[in-house]
């Protein structure tokens, strides 16, 4: 499925072709694999979830909350700690929408095991339904461990916002056609591994239409 944010230039892939038994928090993420399109908003409060919950069916707690709440110049500086505050937060502001909370920069990348540990820690701090990891197929092992232990997976690809000091800087991905060719492998990848969706980010047109066919 195709989710427009910000400038139109993210997809949101679903990609279990069967509801998911899956479920935590307020929402649950498998109620909403049966249909054709589904509404994401992003939420940092408690006063913004009730605000936005009637009118979606995922919430996310990005780690753009770096930047849009405590000034920081990227998502990197973003610790586990802030997350599980904020996704605590949310949470208690939501009646009806799935949450969704992003996995912060050093939480999760080096092994599936750091990943169950923050993962798990924000599953029971926060009664989220889901987590979500940046990363492609290098990420697709995690995904797999993660999801064979209960913990449902959103992936996130094309522009990732945590590798902003590799990318060097924010300029859709895709460009070429090698690049464009990583991208679709990497959503595939993240389907293949279990990940109930998968974002693409700031990537030119075509891409979303491939990855999202």
């Amino acid at each position: 499925f195709v989710h427009g944010d910000h400038l139109g230039s993210t997809a949101l892939l679903t990609c279990y072709e069967q509801p998911s038994a899956m479920s935590c928090g307020n929402g649950s993420v498998h109620r909403y694999l049966r249909y054709d399109a589904y509404a994401r908003m992003t939420a940092y409060t408690a006063r913004q979830a009730q605000l936005l919950d009637a009118h979606c069916d995922l919430l996310l707690v990005g780690d753009s909350l770096g930047q849009v709440i405590y000034g920081l110049p990227s998502s990197v500086p973003v610790t586990l700690d802030m997350m599980a505050a904020h996704g605590a937060a949310v949470v208690r502001g939501s009646y009806h929408a799935a949450v969704v909370v992003d996995m912060p920069f050093g939480a999760y990348e080096a092994s599936p095991e750091q990943a169950f540990s923050s993962a798990s820690r924000l599953l029971k701090e926060t009664g989220c339904a889901a987590v979500k990891l940046e990363g492609g197929a290098v990420m697709a092992e995690t995904v797999a461990f993660l999801t064979q232990r209960g913990i449902p997976v959103m992936g996130h690809v094309g522009l990732t916002p945590q590798a902003v000091n590799v990318l060097g800087g924010y300029n859709a991905r895709g460009r070429s056609e090698a690049e464009a060719q990583k991208i679709v492998s990497d959503a595939k990848a993240l389907d293949d591994a279990g990940a109930f969706a998968v974002v693409v980010e700031g990537v030119v047109e075509p891409i979303a239409i491939a990855v999202t066919k």
